[in-house]
């Protein structure tokens, strides 16, 4: 592998080492936020760093073991697999250097919600949410339930995850959209096929949140009971909290946290990362231009497709990745969809600022 093939390593050792000579000056921490970006920009390029080294020497390695297999049949079952696992490795590389975004190293709130299809869509949504703590899961991110509506007779209306770890919001921003299902509806009595319609929602969490000012007279904030899991204060007080932004209709819910103080900062802290995350992707300068406006969580606005009846396919109506193995992307092997969406929207190689 030569520096430079995916990105230039000289340019961010080079990086590095100027904010190491930063964080070596003695006024470094009188200004902590500012510090706090320095040290987490720092110990992102170290991990990308050593992630690359870590592949170069293996590669050599394999090109070792190429030569002495020339001469030893039986080391080349063990060559087969190490050149599978680079060839995951060096996707795993690609993938980090697509994650040049100004918010993809941050955690995550996913919020799903039910859409058309009654009680098949409440169960569908919490179908997702399994598949997304079990992706979540496998990546060894950490993974908490911020928020969760029960459906009516089954499922899910609404749920919020917090998931944190290295570039969570980088990966799942893939996953931002309407999530349609085709199946056997459990729930009829006739069997008949059903579709079903979810909307995920992902908005990175800020490291400062600081700069995004919102007036009091801007929100409306509601409490009331807990309805899920929540410990030993759901249904016993009026914890839950609800927030609305009343210029854009932004509605934000936190019940899990053991107080009302507690949901309600974590909510606002979710609010403000939502509009962040809206203002950036609709380009708007202030925060007061953002609409909010999501589409219709129904027909013909689907990003993907999951059909168990009358075949079984998973496909992405946006980069056309299609997986035939329904039951593993349900268990959250979701990377597939995920490289295809980050190298469909590349912008350029990873560079230093």
């Amino acid at each position: 592998m030569k520096s430079g093939c995916l990105f230039d390593i000289e340019a961010l050792s080079r990086r590095r080492e100027e904010l190491i000579f930063k964080m070596q000056e003695q006024s470094f921490w009188e200004d902590l936020e500012n510090a706090k970006k320095i040290t987490q920009e720092e110990k992102n390029i170290e991990n990308v760093i050593k992630e690359y080294q870590d592949l170069s020497e293996r590669v050599e390695d394999a090109m070792m073991m190429i030569e002495l297999s020339e001469e030893d049949e039986s080391m080349q079952e063990d060559l087969l697999r190490e050149v599978k696992e680079l060839k995951k490795g060096v996707e795993a590389m690609h993938l980090r250097v697509l994650l040049s975004g100004k918010y993809d190293h941050n955690d995550v709130i996913l919020t799903l919600k039910s859409g058309v299809g009654g009680t098949d869509a409440q169960d569908w949504t919490a179908m997702l949410l399994r598949m997304y703590t079990r992706w979540a899961e496998k990546k060894g991110y950490k993974v908490e339930l911020v928020n969760l509506i029960e459906g009516d007779e089954a499922g899910i209306r609404d749920a919020s995850l917090k998931i944190e770890g290295p570039y969570a919001y980088g990966y799942l921003k893939a996953e931002k959209g309407i999530h349609r299902l085709v199946r056997i509806s459990p729930f009829n009595s006739s069997g008949k096929r059903q579709t079903s319609f979810a909307s995920v929602e992902a908005v990175p969490m800020l490291e400062d949140d600081s700069e995004v000012v919102i007036k009091d007279d801007e929100l409306r904030i509601d409490t009331y009971r807990s309805t899920g899991a929540g410990g030993q204060h759901v249904n016993t007080t009026d914890s839950a909290v609800r927030i609305t932004h009343l210029p854009t209709g932004i509605v934000v819910t936190c019940q899990n946290e053991r107080s009302q103080v507690q949901n309600k900062e974590t909510a606002m802290k979710m609010l403000k990362a939502k509009l962040v995350e809206i203002k950036e992707r609709l380009n708007k300068e202030k925060i007061e231009d953002i609409t909010g406006e999501m589409k219709d969580v129904g027909w013909g606005s689907q990003i993907r497709s999951y059909v168990f009846n009358p075949y079984n396919l998973v496909k992405d109506h946006r980069t056309l990745a299609e997986d035939a193995n329904v039951d593993s992307v349900m268990d959250g092997d979701l990377d597939l969809f995920i490289s295809a969406y980050l190298k469909q929207n590349s912008s350029g190689s990873l560079k230093a600022e």
